[in-house]
């Protein structure tokens, strides 16, 4: 006997199914024409929305799919109920009426139960639609709640935020304005709930405490309320090395650069039990000056939740990876490329050395990059070993012969444009420049001519006229003097009367007393250099020195900031001529001075005037002519190299003399 049609209908299944069951022979029938979707069944035209509909966390299948076949199933139970009902009944019609009455009865409970069935089925997609049944679009808890942000709003009631840079797995990375220090800085929030809040603040924290110039310095790190963020510096007038390779490779001795400063970078926070671990283009930075900083050391990777048990092996691939990319422009890996077409995996059979991937390419930097990526024992060559370290990288990278850098091309300026009247004459048709045809200053190249002289009677007569006054001053000063010797008087001089409040210059070549004397250290993110030893350049003792802090790559401060000094106190205004100072190596000094007028302590390069500058271990610094100060500023420029291989400057002894 077949059943009720809405035994049979496609939908009936609780699971949302289409209902049909595999034949005898194993084989599953067509399905219904009749879309099982509800979304289908009413026209949505969305197919790529379905997947992120929550889902039931028991049964994996979609809640608006169980509401809607929820209710469907429903009407098909009460529709078999009622007709195995009505069956039961044609076959018991042979029986007496009270063996028909309990069948009545049963028939009668059915109906209003499927009467309260109707008004549940059709509560139940709205139900769904709203708060499905795994609870995922039920509020968060009150630790994971984040307080909504936007732009102008302040933490610490002061740094505002700008722009949000990036919003992801939780958190949010904002550039911000310190409106307590005027100056831009950047900013990652994330709930204090959040499951890697301990792990960042304690990795910022670690950062902050490296103070190396090389990496983007942590600022603060700070638990506040509902809010954990971490705030570091912006710097706006520095380029990403994904916008660098943007434009094209990097010169050799730009990419001979950048893999030296990471490598260095790497090994000193390396030594100091750091790591990074998500070293990418857009995590290095390169300033006006042609210096490689780093950001998001540490942090980045707990921000993530990134973690290694190689953290070395690592970031020396890390490092290879962007030297690679450098070289090629292209990306070693085929994941994560960063914007830049993939070469490959890293099997050695697969990976190309950056020499056979483009022409021109340096071939120790190229062997470089592949002993830093492989490190399972196989090189391109098959003749170096791999780079495991940073540390190694640094040797490897001092081994390379000099790479130097390209020599600027020079273009000739363009002629200097001629004008239509020029040295008075007009031009002639034809004839650029106002020349006449056959004339000197028609012919490329020659001198133009001379202006003519005063024509006629008045040029005469000026020339003479000018002649006899010249004469005559002569000899009248020639007589005066000559009547002055024959009477035998000295010939008096003017005398000349002093200027009107000048002090009279006292005598030079005397000691000052220094008062005090401070270190002065404006372009660093803390203002200091070495404050505690700041006195042993004026004890009077050559065997101590003040010393400034180990800077490496190039003389000049590693590129990093202009200069550090001392600031030598003479207690009140004073008569200064010259600077004597004696240094350990050849050493690059200038001497400063701050206005009369200025009764504080400088905080600003700006505050100073120049007075000289020298080079050398023992330099007298001379001004032209004594000067009043009572600040006197030995700014240091360019510092030696000591035996480590990288630049210090060491002052033993400074006087000031009058």
């Amino acid at each position: 006997m077949t059943g009720p049609p809405g035994a049979t209908r496609p939908g009936a299944s609780p699971e949302g199914s289409n209902g049909s069951r595999p034949n005898s022979a194993g084989e599953e029938p067509a399905r219904s024409s009749e879309p099982a979707d509800p979304a289908e069944a009413r026209g949505d035209d969305a197919p790529a929305a379905a997947p992120e509909r929550p889902t039931d966390a028991d049964s994996g299948t979609d809640p608006d799919a169980d509401a809607a076949s929820g209710t469907d199933g429903g009407s098909a139970a009460a529709d078999g109920a009622a007709a195995d009902a009505g069956s039961a009944e044609e076959k018991s019609a042979g029986r007496n009426a009270e063996q028909q009455k309990p069948g009545k009865k049963a028939k009668d409970r059915e109906k209003p139960r499927a009467g309260r069935q109707q008004p549940e089925a059709t509560a139940e997609p709205a139900g769904a639609a709203s708060e499905p049944s795994d609870g995922s679009s039920k509020r968060a808890p009150a630790e994971m709640r984040v307080p909504e942000l936007h732009s102008g709003h302040k933490l610490a009631r002061r740094y505002r935020l700008e722009e949000c840079v990036t919003r992801l797995d939780g958190f949010s990375s904002w550039r911000a304005v310190d409106e307590k220090l005027r100056r831009a800085v950047g900013v990652h929030v994330l709930p204090v709930g959040h499951a890697r809040a301990r792990q960042v603040l304690a990795a910022a924290r670690s950062a902050a405490l490296l103070g190396d110039p090389r990496f983007v310095q942590v600022l603060d790190a700070v638990e506040e309320g509902e809010l954990v963020y971490v705030v570091h510096e912006w710097l706006p007038d520095a380029v990403p090395l994904s916008e660098l390779l943007a434009g094209g490779p990097l010169e050799p001795h730009e990419a001979y650069q950048l893999v030296n400063q990471l490598a260095q970078a790497l090994a000193a926070a390396h030594r100091e039990g750091l790591a990074h671990l998500r070293l990418t283009p857009s995590c290095v930075l390169r300033t006006g000056m042609g210096q490689y900083r780093i950001r998001g050391l540490a942090v980045n990777a707990a921000l993530r939740g990134v973690t290694s048990e190689h953290p070395q092996r690592n970031d020396t691939e890390a490092i290879g990876a962007l030297l690679y990319a450098a070289l090629t422009q292209r990306w070693p890996y085929e994941e994560g490329a960063h914007g830049l077409p993939g070469t490959g995996s890293l099997d050695i059979g697969a990976l190309v050395a950056p020499e056979q991937l483009r022409a021109g390419v340096h071939r120790g930097l190229s062997t470089l990059a592949m002993r830093a990526l492989v490190n399972d024992g196989a090189t391109a060559s098959r003749q170096e070993q791999p780079c495991t370290t940073p540390d190694e990288l640094c040797k490897a990278v001092a081994s390379l012969p000099r790479i130097r850098p390209p020599e600027q091309a020079f273009t000739t300026p363009p002629p200097y444009p001629r004008t239509a009247y020029q040295q008075g004459s007009f031009a002639a048709p034809g004839v650029p420049g106002g020349a006449a045809p056959g004339s000197p200053a028609a012919v490329p190249g020659a001198e133009p001519p001379a202006p003519p002289a005063l024509p006629g009677r008045t040029g005469k007569a000026l020339k003479w006229g000018v002649s006899a006054l010249l004469i005559a001053a002569l000899g009248l000063g020639s007589w005066q003097i000559a009547d002055a010797l024959l009477k035998g008087e000295p010939v008096k001089e003017k005398p000349t009367k002093p200027v009107e409040g000048e002090d009279k210059p006292v005598q030079t070549g005397k000691p000052i007393k220094i008062q005090e004397v401070q270190d002065f250290d404006p372009e660093s993110s803390d203002g200091r250099e070495k404050p505690e030893r700041a006195g042993d350049a004026v004890d009077g003792d050559p065997g101590t020195y003040w010393l400034t802090d180990k800077y490496l790559g190039h003389p000049t401060f590693g590129n990093l900031k202009s200069g550090a000094g001392l600031i030598l106190d003479l207690g009140s205004t004073r008569q200064v001529s010259r600077l004597k100072v004696d240094f350990i190596g050849k050493t690059s000094a200038s001497f400063l001075a701050a206005p009369k007028s200025v009764t504080n302590t400088p905080s600003s390069l700006g505050s100073f005037s120049k007075v000289t500058n020298g080079s050398g271990e023992h330099l007298t610094l001379k001004a032209k002519k004594p000067i009043k100060t009572r600040y006197v500023l030995l700014w240091l420029t360019k510092l030696p190299a000591t035996d480590g291989g990288d630049y210090r400057g060491r002052v033993t002894e400074v006087q000031v003399l009058s």
